[in-house]
């Protein structure tokens, strides 16, 4: 289905697709499938790469050559989708929490389009089947649930497996 999300400027849907096209044929996926949702600022792409993987090198292409990427705003990587129903995606994080070690914090985030599925009702009924403890500034894994509409994207991710262009950006001008 997909396996990254992509946000980038109203209006430049297209743009961005080109640029994410020339990316991943660089990174080896020729084949790539590209999806501008209805939503705007929103691409999804299905590519036969590892979606963190995708992430990291992109990071180190903007480090090289901070202008090659100029129009996706976020990259973010999605290991499971499911279809926007609370038990659904509660079943999906049930079975890969195990990405979770013992030791490690967690903190759910959940970004929410097209939706009115109740934010606090999925957390607490994931929370309620997670013992490690929340940290909500410093977690070593973020469950992180992408709803758009009727699909939902699910991740079990370090804070640096998502790609912010502008905060990668940022931190190599400090």
């Amino acid at each position: 289905m997909m396996n990254l999300i992509i946000t980038c400027a109203r209006h430049l849907e297209g743009d961005t697709e080109d640029e994410l096209i020339d990316i991943l044929e660089e990174l080896g996926d020729s084949d790539v499938k590209i999806a501008v949702s209805n939503m705007s600022g929103i691409i999804t792409v299905e590519t036969k790469l590892d979606p963190i993987e995708v992430v990291r090198k992109m990071k180190e292409m903007l480090l090289d050559e901070p202008w090659s990427i100029r129009y996706c705003l976020r990259v973010i990587p999605i290991q499971k989708v499911v279809e926007t129903n609370i038990d659904e995606i509660e079943k999906m994080i049930s079975s890969i929490k195990n990405q979770i070690e013992e030791k490690e914090s967690y903190r759910i985030l959940i970004e929410k389009r097209n939706s009115e599925i109740s934010s606090k009702e999925i957390i607490t009924k994931i929370a309620n089947g997670i013992k490690n403890k929340v940290s909500l500034d410093h977690p070593d894994k973020i469950i992180l649930i992408e709803i758009l509409g009727i699909i939902t994207g699910i991740s079990i991710l370090k804070n640096s497996d998502i790609l912010s262009i502008e905060k990668t950006k940022r931190s190599m001008s400090d």
